[in-house]
């Protein structure tokens, strides 16, 4: 496959099979991943894989504790607190277009945190990876998380995967400590589902735009 083709291919998938995904293969990927670029070779990632019994016991300590009402504080701002135009509106754009194919009318805001919720079940992935990264770590470093990442999901889509990253798992940094047994000098940066993509789910016709090269990208050549 082409960098570029995986590159077009690469998508969020928010639906999947419950087809197993083998450790091993996921095992080869992240240590394909871990070429990514890192400045001084500081290589902050650290990585916990997911699968089989310790997956399903996580979907549900995850329903119960949804389900319970529990909330926790948040590892970080996911957003802005005060995110402005162009930003706010591609983000409300993407989340209207999602409820849109899912049929979930905007009024209707408890069916919302419902399918919101299927996050915490991986959107049926059978198989996960949870970033972490040592506190004393800066911008720069969070920048290498992200090219290892980026990293990581190019080579599933490589391998037949579909992948999706969840930085909402940020907001149970308590539950998700506890039971990876993170020690207590590093913080949840995302988790990202990983499986096989199921072509009848709703969610997964969205198809995401981006801003105009223009927009965004300034030339200095004179």
């Amino acid at each position: 496959m082409k960098l570029s083709d995986a590159i077009a291919a690469r998508r969020s998938v928010r639906g999947f099979l419950d087809d197993p995904v083998a450790p091993d293969m996921i095992r080869a990927l992240l240590e394909k991943a871990a070429r990514a670029p890192s400045g001084g070779n500081v290589q902050p990632w650290h990585i916990d894989v997911v699968t089989g019994p310790a997956m399903r016991r996580l979907k549900a300590q995850m329903r119960k504790t949804l389900a319970a009402g529990i909330v926790e504080e948040p590892a970080y701002a996911i957003y802005p607190p005060a995110l402005s135009a162009p930003y706010r509106d591609r983000r409300f754009a993407v989340g209207e277009a999602l409820y849109g194919h899912v049929g979930i009318p905007r009024e209707d805001k408890g069916a919302r945190r419902q399918w919101f919720a299927r996050n915490f079940q991986f959107f049926g992935a059978p198989a996960a990876i949870f970033c972490t990264v040592d506190r004393q770590m800066g911008p720069p470093q969070w920048s290498d998380l992200g090219m290892f990442l980026q990293s990581f999901m190019l080579l599933a889509v490589e391998a037949g995967l579909a992948t999706c990253p969840q930085e909402c798992w940020a907001v149970y940094p308590e539950t998700i400590t506890r039971f990876l047994d993170i020690p207590a000098n590093r913080m949840l940066f995302c988790g990202v589902a990983i499986g096989h993509e199921d072509p009848h789910a709703p969610a997964n016709r969205l198809e995401t735009g981006r801003a105009p090269l223009e927009e965004w990208a300034v030339f200095h050549d004179a």
